[in-house]
């Protein structure tokens, strides 16, 4: 079966975002990094093209192919979290130095890219069997930025104090 790897354009910041990325994902690493052949159209000779790395096993592909597209929400890429103190690492990890916090659990890095920090329990929470259960859980998740694990088993018990 071939790989799937995602290969994310950069208008010149591929290095540094693989860096960025392997530094924030433990069992992380950058396998190459790649110079841009002669007569590359639009990067200059010597200049990185290509980086090659993996985040926690998983292969991606950083390109330096210029600003001609950008990242939008259409695509992100959802980080399943064990429990609070993990989610509040990658989401502070990812909003540092110039991201952007969203709504419901997503997020913006500095590059532009999106993504979803999501606790493994808000899933749980969101997709119980009690549709109540579940649909209290999903309004308090619809109120966040940060999932917040606690408040949302408040919510989904019906012991959450009610937003003025």
């Amino acid at each position: 079966m071939p790989a799937i790897i995602p290969c994310l354009w950069f208008a010149g910041q591929a290095e540094e975002a693989a860096r960025f990325y392997v530094s924030v994902f433990p069992n992380s690493r950058v396998l190459s990094v790649n110079p841009a052949p002669v007569g590359t159209p639009g990067v200059e000779e010597g200049a990185v093209l290509t980086v090659e790395y993996e985040l926690d096993g998983a292969r991606f592909t950083g390109l330096n192919g210029g600003p001609q597209f950008t990242f939008d929400e259409a695509v992100s890429f959802q980080v399943d979290t064990a429990d609070q103190a993990e989610t509040d690492h990658y989401w502070d990890a990812l909003t540092a130095d110039g991201g952007e916090e969203s709504v419901c659990g997503w997020l913006k890095d500095r590059f532009g890219l999106a993504w979803q920090v999501v606790p493994r329990q808000l899933t749980e929470l969101t997709t119980d069997p009690d549709p109540a259960r579940a649909a209290r859980a999903l309004q308090a998740m619809l109120q966040m930025r940060k999932i917040d694990i606690a408040a949302i088993v408040a919510a989904a018990d019906g012991t959450a104090v009610p937003a003025p």
